[in-house]
This record gives C-alpha cells, sequence and structure tokens, in this order.
C-alpha cells in the first residue's frame, strides 16, 4: 500500500511539474527544480468542524464536490502529533460538558517541534469554569504532549498557556527557531519550507549587497538569507506577524535584519521618497545597496507599482502560490529581466496546488 501510495504521489508531481513547466515556457525552458513532499504527515496546520451526535462527538469534514459531511478519525495529511492528539483530545471533551457545551470547530497548529496549539471555537462565552476545565484538559495532555489551549468564542479568546508555538527549523544543516502565532500565517507544509528556503539560499550565494523582502511575515526567509547578503530589509503588514519577527530576528542571535510594518504600496512610496513614514525610523533606505528583493505575495501576485519598483533590482527571488498569477507579473518583468532558475515546491500533496519560484537577474 506504501508503494503504492508512493506511485501515486510521483505520477501526481510529475503532472504538477510538467503544467508548471508549460505555464513558464514562454519565459524559462530548462528543466524545473523540484522539491517533492513526504506524502503523508506533512501539514502543519488542521482544522475540523465538531459533530455532535448524542453522547458521540467526532471531527468532521466536508466533501468539497458534494458538500456533505464525513465523519474524520485520523487525517493522514496532517502532521503525526496531529493525528496523535485527534483521539486523545475528543477523549477528554466528550465526557466534559463545561468543554462540549456549543464547541463546534476545533483546530490544530502544530511543528516538526512537537509543539502544538489547539483551538477550541464556541458558539457561546467562555467563562471561569471552563477555563479551568481546559487548564485540567492541558494539564493531562501535557503528560505525553507539549500543548496550549485557547478558547474562542465572539469577541473573547481565552489562552491557556501560550497562543504560539516555537518552531524549529533545520536548514542547510542549521536549525531556525520560529514563533508561530495560532491564527496567523505560516507556511503549512515544514519540510517543503525547509526546502523552500535552502533553495533561496542557493540562488543568493553568488550575490552580494542588501536584500529587501516584501511580504516577510514572521521572517520565514529574511532569518535565514540574513548570511547572504550584507542586510536584509523587510515589510510586511500584520502587526502580529511583525512582532513574531522580531522575536525570531532576537532568538536566532542574527543582528543584520530589520523589519518595518508597511505595505508594499507604502514601502514603494517609501522607496520613491513621496512619503516618510514614523514606521522606518531607524532604517536608513538611502545607506543600502539593495542588489536584490525578494517577494512572496497573496494570490493575487503584485500590484503594477510594485512590478515597477522590484523591476529596477539587478536580481528578483519571487516565490508564488498561485502559477497563473506569476505568469501575468512575469509579462512584465521579462521586460527587464530574464528567468534563470525555476523551481515547484509542492506543498499540497494531491491537490491542484502548485507553490513555486523563479530567479530573475536583470537583462544585459
Amino acid at each position: 500500500m506504501q508503494a503504492n501510495m508512493q506511485k501515486d504521489y510521483q505520477a501526481q508531481l510529475d503532472n504538477k511539474a510538467n503544467t508548471l513547466s508549460a505555464m513558464l515556457a514562454p519565459y524559462y525552458r530548462d528543466d524545473l527544480d523540484v522539491f517533492a513532499s513526504p506524502p503523508q504527515h506533512y501539514r502543519m496546520r488542521a482544522e475540523f468542524r465538531v459533530w455532535h451526535e448524542g453522547d458521540d462527538l467526532y471531527h468532521i469534514m466536508f466533501d468539497q464536490a458534494t458538500k456533505q459531511k464525513y465523519r474524520v478519525d485520523a487525517f493522514p495529511p496532517a502532521s503525526e502529533t496531529i493525528n496523535a492528539l485527534m483521539t486523545r483530545v475528543l477523549e477528554l471533551i466528550t465526557p466534559s460538558e463545561v468543554l462540549r457545551k456549543k464547541l463546534f470547530q476545533i483546530d490544530y497548529l502544530s511543528g516538526l517541534s512537537g509543539q502544538c496549539v489547539i483551538s477550541l471555537l464556541y458558539h457561546r462565552q467562555l467563562d471561569d469554569t471552563w477555563e479551568q476545565a481546559a487548564n485540567d484538559m492541558r494539564e493531562t495532555l501535557n503528560q505525553t504532549f507539549n500543548v496550549s489551549v485557547i478558547g474562542r468564542a465572539r469577541k473573547q479568546k481565552r489562552i491557556i498557556g501560550n497562543d504560539f508555538i516555537i518552531e524549529s527549523l533545520p536548514v542547510n544543516g542549521k536549525t531556525y527557531q520560529f514563533k508561530h502565532i495560532e491564527n496567523s500565517f505560516t507556511q503549512p507544509n515544514a519540510e517543503v519550507n525547509c526546502k523552500m528556503l535552502e533553495w533561496a539560499i542557493s540562488q543568493s550565494k553568488p550575490l552580494s549587497g542588501d536584500l529587501l523582502e516584501l511580504y516577510c511575515g514572521a521572517g520565514n526567509f529574511s532569518i535565514p538569507l540574513a548570511s547572504e547578503f550584507d542586510s536584509v530589509v523587510g515589510t510586511e503588514i500584520a502587526k502580529p506577524s511583525v512582532e513574531a519577527a522580531q522575536y525570531n530576528i532576537a532568538v536566532n542571535n542574527i543582528d543584520n535584519v530589520q523589519i518595518a510594518r508597511l505595505s508594499s504600496e507604502e514601502f514603494v512610496q517609501a522607496m520613491e521618497g513621496k512619503r516618510e513614514f514614523e514606521r522606518l525610523k531607524g532604517i536608513d533606505l538611502t545607506s543600502k545597496n539593495f542588489t536584490t528583493v525578494l517577494v512572496d505575495p497573496p494570490r493575487a501576485g503584485l500590484d503594477p507599482d510594485t512590478l515597477a519598483m522590484i523591476s529596477q533590482f539587478e536580481h528578483i527571488i519571487y516565490i508564488s502560490c498561485n502559477p497563473n498569477t506569476l505568469v501575468d507579473n512575469l509579462s512584465a518583468l521579462s521586460k527587464t529581466h530574464e528567468v534563470t532558475r525555476a523551481a515547484l515546491f509542492d506543498q499540497f500533496p494531491f491537490t491542484d496546488h502548485m507553490e513555486s519560484g523563479v530567479f530573475l537577474r536583470r537583462k544585459k
């Protein structure tokens, strides 16, 4: 069975590589760098609705085609930590009227570190009685696991432990620590994320000068890439991600990365001297020799002003979660740059989703 799964996985990966190669063909004709995922236990996050049926309580999901619910006792795509917790959590919640009353969803955030945050979502307000019951559940779970528990209700969040995990990502023989905050964006497939980081580092090895990163999140790329550049300036609009990035810079003992809470549009205005931002205080952009820019935009891709701004850089590392908008952006960037390397990162096995990366160099 394992052999058949591996065979099926390789077939779908080959299909994705062929599809992406065809989409990139106008701009890149060499072989792709293809980075596979483990076929199981690759997702560090999972969300389940909760179904109440008499005295029974179980996780459910919905079939995307039929919209019908189905029971989920195990979820092979999720990490081994999440799978081990799923059964144990329900064993502790089911007999507790306080914990199960109007519970409608359970979310899990885990990491390669083994830590996990379990978020319980309710259609009722949570009181001290709930908090005591949740604390008892956490103490029981922590005899085997390393978990925190969060209770969420309308305009309410109760934290038992932490609202984050500390992840450990091995990259080129070095382990980086990252704070991953519950309900904030993190790369879902940790092992493929490590391969993405190693690929970005390999593209950066021959480069020099300073790196600008737009949409830097909690510093996922900024921190491992810091060793390849004189300095790194990252921008991110989400305040929790910026705070996590500052923590991650400190815990990894990085001294050449600075993060500014700006959108990409705002940073374009700052670079062009159109606006000054108090949030850029302490970052002297005029002293930087930005030779390289890394972008990891949302599915909508880059807006025209950001495209125009990054086209001024010698090198561009573009990480994309949507090949359609990537190709659209490349039609503009190809006027000034050429793609010299491209990669497929299989973040979501057995789906149509394709995560990719391209390295562009300014045309001579």
